[in-house]
């Protein structure tokens, strides 16, 4: 990787304020960006979805936690793995304190298909604290296209049709909005959709070195491969 060329420190201003301007102009696009997301329509959820928590079975309404709003991370982890996916962790590696989103009225949960028992042990292995269930058994994986079997009918991600090499298990962040005890589907994201939620990306992203990632991703394929850029964080 080539570094930036070495200037005077008045060189060195004129090119930073020249960036300003262009970050200025990112952060009022994403901004309203922002405030067409928040105006999308919205779907109400009638299916009856099941989970399994620690504490036995859940439905998605008490996901929320008497909460107006939910964030379901879709947690890669196939009912027949041993560890959830690499990627996924180091996504919610960075996950800050969930105080902050509740005291906005939300909440935040993983779901993966893998079985609880499973999914608490992992759990316990990153020393995570944030609520995770199962899904293992219901249609809600497929439903929100994060696991894809053309038996099942789930054969979309990211708003497209997939490849079929790319069947199992997919990463995916939903949201969804409560009214009472009427549940509503607001947004979903997949793919590069999901940078937003990597903190570490956008620190890195502020340095001369960026991400310092060894590899391209092939156009379509999803997630990362497996090489020495992302691990369990008990792996490095």
């Amino acid at each position: 990787m080539s570094l930036p060329d070495v200037v005077s420190r008045t060189e060195w201003l004129a090119a930073r304020l020249e960036l300003l301007t262009k970050e200025k102009e990112a952060t009022r696009a994403r901004d309203a960006l922002s405030a067409e997301r928040r105006r999308l329509p919205m779907v109400r959820i009638l299916k009856d979805y099941e989970f399994e928590g620690p504490g036995g079975a859940t439905s998605l309404l008490e996901l929320f936690d008497r909460r107006r709003q939910l964030i379901v991370y879709h947690f890669m982890f196939d009912p027949s793995w041993e560890e959830g996916c690499p990627s996924c962790s180091f996504l919610l590696d960075n996950l800050g304190h969930l105080s902050h989103l509740h005291a906005r009225d939300t909440t935040f949960t993983a779901i993966s298909r893998a079985p609880i028992d499973k999914i608490e042990a992992y759990r316990a292995r990153m020393g995570w604290s944030f609520p995770w269930v199962s899904s293992y058994g219901s249609d809600f994986n497929y439903d929100y296209h994060v696991t894809l079997d053309a038996a099942e009918g789930s054969t979309e991600y990211n708003y497209r049709r997939a490849d079929p090499a790319w069947e199992g298990e997919q990463p995916g962040v939903s949201v969804f909005l409560r009214e009472g005890d009427e549940v509503f589907h607001t947004y979903s994201a997949y793919q590069r959709g999901l940078d937003i939620l990597l903190t570490t990306y956008n620190y890195l992203d502020l340095t001369a070195l960026g991400r310092q990632e060894s590899w391209e991703v092939p156009a379509g394929r999803v997630g990362a491969p497996d090489d020495d850029w992302t691990r369990r964080h008990d792996e490095y």
